[in-house]
């Protein structure tokens, strides 16, 4: 059996590992554009900031290590064009600029995502960057150095990480994002509040509801950044608007979602029998909606590279869905987030309602404890939980862990109130905080 693999970050180099111990007489070739595999674009902000000292700690696999294993790595190879019907591959050495052509018995996308790079004049100006891969880490934290005022464009997960590591490096930032609120897509208000505040109280300017309309600069390098709003003055840009699926290889030969996601079944397959996909490329199966649903996280990358390998030859191990389950620590906030937040699910025309509880972590007779937020949100006919929110001062993100679980299960507020939790006093209260919630809801 000859299989093929575009692309190796998370998804790749998840199906590929497993793929080399399930299937020790294939033959397995892998086509990657950079020089390196399994590249954490999590740790950039981390790497940024200082806290993670050696960038090579953010790979967990190598060329050499899956060489090692009997897996044909073509690095720096671009794939041109796949034929699904004839089973074929053309790629090119970036190196040498020599072709290649290649065939498969079974194909595996795992060709993951790329930012989205809007048309704005002056985009293609010196210091405006992206921050995705390896090679972005290095030049956004060299181009940092000489760096005084920082605009970052995009209030997502990497673009607020990026704010604060640029703030805790002493330098001026100002953050711009189209949406009124950071972390719009993850968090309702009375979250993005505090995040915001946090902000503001440490100086970082924020443009929210405004869009870009132009990067400004002389001899080719960026000075400022126009808004619809305003002028920022910029020595460094880092865009972070979002993310796109890189699938443009298979379009027109197999289904997938208006934006490019290839839309796969339980068992990771397309709509063509031999071509699988995983990963950033990919349409899955969101659970609090039961639709497809764009959601590129690495957890979800890895979990479906995994079960790539596991149903390659036969349908075996079925895939569970996703709640987009996510967190992120700012300052001395843990945030933690799982399916929808009450303001995407009311614009689905969903009839959700909402439980908000203010707890303490411990009982109140223990010498600490800190202030916990919780946000439920449920079905109000059906009272299914198809959603939840924390932010504390002290980790409590594991319960997101268990409210994603019961999502999952497709539980009820009912049946959260009287779920078995322990109470110990150094951890918790006789009445659990997610017990609360089932609770007051009920």
């Amino acid at each position: 059996m000859k299989i093929a693999v575009i692309g190796c970050t998370h998804a790749g180099t998840a199906a590929v590992s497993n793929m080399v111990k399930l299937y020790p007489r294939a033959e397995i070739t892998v086509f990657e554009k950079n020089d390196n595999i399994s590249f954490l674009s999590c740790g950039i902000a981390l790497h940024v900031s200082g806290v993670v000292k050696d960038p090579n700690g953010l790979f967990y696999s190598s060329p050499e290590e899956l060489t090692e294993l009997g897996v044909k790595m073509r690095m720096k190879h671009e794939v041109l064009d796949i034929n699904v019907e004839d089973k074929t591959i053309a790629a090119r050495n970036l190196e040498t600029n020599e072709m290649l052509n290649d065939t498969y018995d079974k194909l595996v996308m795992t060709t993951g995502s790329w930012p989205v790079i809007p048309n704005i004049e002056g985009i293609n100006m010196e210091n405006v960057l992206l921050c995705k891969n390896f090679q972005h880490a290095n030049t956004i934290i060299e181009k940092a150095k000489d760096a005084e005022n920082i605009v970052v464009v995009g209030a997502g997960y990497i673009g607020i990480e990026l704010v604060e590591a640029f703030e805790m490096s002493g330098k001026n930032v100002t953050l711009i994002d189209g949406e009124t609120r950071v972390l719009s897509k993850y968090l309702d208000e009375p979250f993005t509040e505090i995040v915001e505040k946090d902000f503001q109280e440490r100086g970082v300017q924020l443009a929210l509801g405004e869009t870009v309309t132009r990067f400004v600069g002389n001899d080719g390098k960026v000075t400022a950044v126009k808004t619809s709003k305003g002028d920022y003055q910029a020595d460094l840009v880092i865009l972070c608007i979002g993310f796109q699926p890189n699938t443009g290889l298979l379009k027109g030969q197999i289904d997938m979602l208006g934006n490019g996601a290839i839309k796969v079944d339980e068992y990771m397959r397309t709509s063509n029998m031999d071509v699988y996909a995983a990963g950033d490329s990919c349409a899955i199966r969101y659970n609090p909606t039961g639709d497809y649903a764009y959601i590129p996280l690495a957890t979800n990358a890895v979990r479906m590279g995994t079960l790539v390998a596991k149903n390659l030859v036969e349908p075996t191990v079925r895939y569970m869905g996703t709640q987009g389950t996510s967190g992120i620590k700012i300052y001395d906030q843990n945030i933690a987030t799982t399916g929808l937040t009450e303001t995407s699910a009311l614009r689905m025309d969903m009839n959700v309602k909402s439980i908000t509880i203010f707890e303490h972590d411990r009982p109140e007779f223990m010498p600490t404890y800190e202030d916990i937020m919780l946000k439920v949100v449920y079905e109000e006919g059906t009272k299914r939980i198809v959603g939840a929110q924390v932010m504390s001062k002290v980790d409590v993100t594991q319960s997101i862990n268990t409210l994603s679980v019961c999502i999952q299960n497709n539980m009820t507020m009912d049946e959260l109130g009287f779920v078995d939790f322990f109470f110990q006093p150094h951890y918790n209260k006789p009445w659990n905080f997610l017990n609360q919630a089932g609770l007051q809801a009920i």
